[in-house]
């Protein structure tokens, strides 16, 4: 709770509680997401806006074998009431299948260990084309500098396949801020706009696509170009032109 509220005091205006699921510990159960006012009576404003913040669901499956991926795989009415549903793949051959199959939003990758196979370019390029975003996990680097190397690595390793489709997963208030991780979107050898989008639109595709997936159907979501100083003075009638050149 203390870590939404944070949140919203540096401006997001949309955040995700997340429910996890390690199918390796024994009597894992997929169940109801919790209702946003059952924590807050009263949402909180975003910074800087009068809007309220909006609380969205989230699960995260951990797979470790592909048995575990057959839930996923069923209509299960609690799967369906979660905005965003995420995977995080402990092999390769799960992480084809993640890429390739699976209906979910976001495939997690714990970039700050020695990974257990090589990122390739077919899952990943299918993964895209599907609509599906990958996580990066690296908190735990703060504290370790062994960490800190391989999450560089593996980082920019999956940025040189993935063309940016990043997002990020920051369970600590030191690299929390907008600013701070677009720092580390560079470090990681995204370019300035691409490092701007793991923060903002990536985020905003990833909770579309979650909405299409609980439709089963298209979301249309339209926003306003800003016009061009050029084509400003093209549509101007002639008497208005003649007053601003005035």
């Amino acid at each position: 709770y203390s870590y939404s509220v944070f949140s919203f005091s540096v401006g997001y205006s949309t955040v995700a509680l997340n429910h996890v699921i390690d199918f390796k510990e024994k009597k894992q159960e997929i169940v109801k997401p919790v209702c946003p006012s059952e924590l807050f009576p009263s949402l909180p404003i975003v910074q800087g806006t009068s809007k309220r913040i909006k609380v969205l669901t989230r699960l995260t499956l951990v797979v470790s074998d592909p048995s575990h991926c057959n839930l996923l795989r069923s209509t299960s009415a609690n799967i369906r009431l979660y905005d965003i549903i995420a995977v995080f793949p402990k092999t390769e051959k799960l992480f084809h299948i993640a890429c390739t199959t699976l209906d979910v939003d976001l495939v997690c990758i714990n970039v700050t260990e020695k990974l257990p196979f090589y990122f390739r370019r077919p899952p990943v390029n299918m993964a895209i084309d599907r609509g599906i975003y990958f996580e990066l996990l690296y908190t735990p680097a703060i504290k370790d500098s062994t960490m800190r190397r391989y999450t560089i690595s593996n980082a920019i390793s999956l940025m040189q396949i993935c063309k940016g489709k990043v997002s990020s997963q920051s369970e600590s208030k030191l690299i929390n801020s907008v600013q701070n991780l677009l720092e580390l979107g560079l470090l990681f050898g995204l370019s300035e706009s691409e490092a701007k989008a793991a923060v903002s639109t990536n985020c905003r595709a990833t909770i579309l696509h979650g909405e299409t997936r609980k439709s089963a159907c298209g979301v249309v979501y339209t926003v306003k170009k800003p016009r061009k100083v050029e084509e400003e003075e093209t549509t101007l009638p002639a008497c208005k032109k003649a007053k601003t050149q005035a």
